[in-house]
């Protein structure tokens, strides 16, 4: 059965690898593969790039006989598709749950002035209506 992947959902090392490019803000194949952990060959890099510029997430500009790529989609537009995306794949959609989970436990340890601008957020959120 062949997986039905939204065409905004990245995988792991297409995350990695626009992780490289919003820190760059442009770059070669060889200079993000420099970066990626686990160092895959250079043709798979170049591959999950167009991949990656095939969903629209990033562009390429030619240099010569080289390709530099930059990201397409603004950094917070990714930022809130993959955080929408982690919340209804592993919080039936409920941000509540997600908060509920990222307060508890041992995974995140939030500081007393952290809660504190949470807090001051969610009240501003409240009155503004945006909640």
């Amino acid at each position: 059965m062949k997986s039905k992947r939204k065409p905004h959902t990245l995988s792991r090392r297409e995350r990695q690898i626009m992780d490289i490019l919003y820190q760059l803000e442009r770059a070669t194949v060889g200079e993000v593969l420099s970066k990626l952990p686990d160092k895959p060959n250079y043709s798979t890099v170049r591959a999950q790039l167009r991949v990656l510029e095939e969903k629209g997430h990033v562009r390429h500009e030619e240099e010569g006989l080289r390709y530099v790529y930059l990201p397409c989609v603004p950094r917070e537009v990714a930022r809130r598709s993959a955080l929408r995306h982690l919340v209804e794949t592993f919080f039936e959609g409920s941000t509540e749950k997600a908060v509920a989970a990222l307060l508890g436990g041992e995974v995140s340890r939030i500081s007393s002035d952290e809660l504190d601008r949470l807090a001051a957020l969610i009240a501003r959120e409240k009155n503004e209506g945006s909640l």
